[in-house]
């Protein structure tokens, strides 16, 4: 078998300086590269060329074999989740990675089964009492309401009060203003400066409260973290905070996102509605990846598929266009939770679905997404199907994949649940 490497093939800056002139999202540069040079490829917008990577046998050996090759650098959410566990690296992380890991696998995802339960029977009331009524309601905000109040259970043991709700607004802000922040730290941080601190009150109350006890019938994930901090002196108030809300980010942000994208794919697909609900989760999972960008930094010369990579390479692995790649799914622009059926026809390499990422630094929180989503699904999906008044154009890529507008609605007049 030969050893020859080659470099990785670049995108022509032709191509580059149109896409500038469009001013188009950078997806639509990402995708032209990979429709142009390939699953490992490369694009220029400085000096050093940025290597996009998108075939599965890369991927994996990006994120599943070599996670010391290519690592994490500043996250551009550093400063809403601080030194979390989205966003720590080296020997802090693995540390915090391996506190939480216990708390969604096996046992520790079943002292949470109920309140998810709750929440989604919480959130189903809304909904019948939507349907009654006939009263017009977003459905994206409805999503978001039940997620943050998943989470928040989860976290304090408590239901999302009102107040609460209303100052943790703030994160949703912060998230889909980062695009657009200015580059320089100091600056995009005063741009966000007022939601900044409203999330800090409210974090810092929460950890107040759980450290003083309360009416809970089981403490949280929150009293986990507080009885690090009583073990391990990195484990200070700010990292409580910093965890805090990662938790809080990660654990509302993309699974509203995902059951948001869910209802508009199934008002264009109603004969979907009879599908499974795990396997509706994982289809919509696949057009709208709640990771969508996963960018490394090659720390080392390496070879990916055969190409070399120069150590200080940026490197983006892109779960959004492997999983509509052609190439790997057929008619992929297409809505089909068949393809999770199963025995269904689909790929099976490690890096061909990547909803939650892959390998050491993948989603800590999946089987509770999967959990919380099908639990919900359960209970609305009987209720009949939406009909929206108005629906998004298009998607907004930030730190998830979003739909860019309003999803107002109403649960058409019909049987629905008794």
């Amino acid at each position: 078998m030969s050893t020859e490497t080659r470099p990785v093939p670049e995108l022509g800056p032709e191509i580059v300086e149109q896409w500038r002139a469009e001013e188009a999202e950078l997806v639509e540069l990402l995708a032209r590269t990979q429709r142009g040079v390939g699953g490992v490829a490369a694009f220029r917008l400085g000096p050093r060329p940025t290597v996009l990577v998108t075939d599965p046998a890369a991927v994996q050996h990006v994120l599943g074999r070599h996670p010391d090759r290519y690592v994490k650098r500043s996250h551009r959410a550093r400063m809403l989740v601080g030194d979390g566990v989205l966003s720590a690296t080296g020997d802090p992380w693995k540390r915090q990675r391996r506190l939480l890991q216990s708390q969604f696998t096996g046992t520790g995802m079943r002292r949470y089964e109920q309140r998810i339960a709750t929440a989604a029977r919480r959130t189903a009331e809304r909904w019948e009492h939507h349907r009654r009524t006939g009263e017009t309601f977003d459905v994206a905000e409805e999503m978001r309401r039940f997620a943050l109040d998943t989470v928040w259970r989860a976290l304090t043991g408590l239901p999302l009060d009102d107040r609460t709700d209303r100052e943790l607004r703030s994160v949703e802000r912060v998230v889909a203003a980062m695009p657009k922040l200015p580059t320089d730290t100091a600056d995009a941080r005063d741009a966000v400066a007022e939601d900044l601190a409203r999330i800090d009150v409210v974090a810092h109350a929460a950890i107040d409260a759980a450290r003083a006890g309360g009416p809970v019938e089981e403490p949280g994930l929150l009293r986990v973290l507080l009885e690090a901090g009583d073990q391990y002196p990195e484990y200070t108030d700010r990292l409580i905070r910093d965890e805090l809300v990662t938790l809080l980010v990660a654990g509302h942000e993309t699974t509203a996102t995902t059951l948001t994208w869910l209802f508009l794919l199934l008002d264009e697909h109603p004969e979907a509605r009879t599908a499974d609900p795990q396997a509706l989760v994982s289809e919509a999972l696949r057009l709208y990846p709640p990771a969508w960008l996963l960018p490394r930094h090659a720390v080392e010369d390496d070879v990916i598929a055969g190409h070399r990579v120069a150590a200080g390479t940026d490197v983006l692995v892109c779960p959004y266009l492997t999983h509509r790649d052609p190439a790997l799914w057929t008619d992929p622009e297409r809505f089909d939770p068949a393809r999770f059926a199963p025995g269904a026809d689909r790929p099976r390499q490690l890096g061909a679905y990547l909803p939650f990422g892959l390998g050491a630094r993948a989603c800590l929180g999946t089987q509770f997404a999967l959990r919380e989503t099908t639990a919900l699904l359960e209970l609305l999906l009987p209720m009949g199907p939406l009909e929206f008044r108005a629906k998004p154009t298009g998607a907004a890529y930030s730190i998830t994949v979003r739909p860019d507008g309003p999803t107002p609605a109403v649960l058409r007049p019909g049987p629905g649940r008794p």
